[in-house]
């Protein structure tokens, strides 16, 4: 939305018990740093993050919608862009995971769906790693959708998932 809308969900939002907020980075850099400003304000250690692209997203997608760049291309400009606005982190899928941390500022935390593990349906996701990948590559937080909640057993697939990423921050 304009800056002025989203300056002042921002606000209300803040209000409620989170701990990260997403926007899209696509609203442009006057938006984001509206966002970025009613954040401070409100809650300083609210973690204000910018949705680059989808993972569900594949290039012919980004071209239906009028973007002639590739994905990893549109990710990128609009990470720079974002962290030019102030913002704490991004999601991005986690195939631009590695490529953003060698192009951006150390602290930018890095939220990362289209997470699925070993052998797990990517369903609609189109750029998607595994658990031990995306820590890897750089991932702060992994967002673990269906794999988890139409597992047989969800508490199964939570354990897996876990163990999988505590192997990989050792090998790390």
């Amino acid at each position: 939305d304009i800056p002025n809308t989203v300056a002042h969900a921002v606000e209300s939002a803040a209000r409620l018990p989170i701990h990260m907020l997403t926007l899209h980075t696509s609203g442009g850099e006057e938006m984001m740093r509206w966002a970025v400003k009613a954040q401070q304000a409100a809650k300083p250690d609210l973690l204000l993050l910018g949705v680059t692209v989808l993972t569900s997203m594949s290039a012919a997608a980004l071209q239906q919608v009028g973007v002639a760049a590739t994905p990893e291309a549109q990710v990128s400009h609009l990470a720079r862009l974002a962290v030019t606005s102030g913002l704490a982190g991004l999601v991005c899928s986690p195939l631009e995971l590695a490529p953003l941390r060698q192009q951006l500022p150390v602290g930018i935390q890095l939220i990362t769906p289209g997470i699925r593990p070993s052998g797990a349906k990517a369903d609609d996701q189109t750029r998607v790693l595994t658990p031990a990948e995306a820590v890897v590559a750089g991932a702060n937080y992994l967002v673990v959708g269906r794999p988890i909640l139409r597992a047989p057993d969800p508490v199964a697939a939570t354990r897996a998932i876990l163990a999988e990423v505590r192997g990989a921050e050792a090998r790390a």
